[in-house]
């Protein structure tokens, strides 16, 4: 399969009847961008891009592991978490978008791409397994899924991730949607 603007378009499309938290995902990626620009958030706005991460799997990833990341996440002060978030919103780089995050407990680069995305999804997207697994496979990416993913893996991913949208003439958050449903098919 070649990714191409309609391929893109016709899969996004069928992303509500593959994951069941597409009606939630799309209020967040509306939501949560000025939410975290103006630091009027609480903690469980912050926690809930911690609780997306794993639970978007629906199952794929074991209860324990998921857990595990969302009480290590838990650990973190509030003062701290909103500290990370806003310098990671003033931030100028990718780099330093996601050393601000990763410095709480619980968030690895991950789950920094995650809050990542929904502080903006105009130009950042969360890495996963799935993700960059189905670009590697549709002849995007070269090198498997690292373990761990490094900052410098994310920001080649993402730069392949941009591309990729630009040439399909979409959104990263479309482009995520067409891969995830894509993924789905197999």
């Amino acid at each position: 399969m070649e990714l191409t603007a309609a391929v893109v378009d016709e899969k996004r499309r069928a992303y509500p009847e593959v994951q069941a938290l597409s009606t939630v995902e799309e209020e967040h990626v509306d939501l949560l961008p000025e939410t975290f620009a103006s630091g009027d958030y609480g903690w469980r706005d912050a926690e809930w891009v911690v609780q997306w991460y794993g639970r978007r799997f629906l199952g794929e990833i074991p209860n324990a592991d998921r857990r595990a990341i969302e009480d290590a996440y838990d650990e973190n002060d509030y003062e701290d978490v909103h500290a990370a978030i806003s310098a990671a919103v003033e931030a100028d780089t990718t780099t330093e978008m996601v050393s601000s995050l990763t410095d709480l407990a619980g968030v690895d680069v991950p789950i920094a791409s995650a809050f990542c995305q929904f502080i903006d999804p105009e130009h950042y997207v969360v890495v996963d397994s799935r993700q960059w697994t189905t670009l590697r496979d549709l002849g995007e990416l070269d090198e498997p899924y690292p373990d761990p993913v490094t900052t410098d893996a994310y920001e080649r991913y993402l730069d392949t991730y941009r591309a990729v949208a630009e040439g399909c003439d979409c959104t990263l958050w479309d482009l995520y949607r067409a891969l995830w449903v894509i993924a789905a098919e197999k």
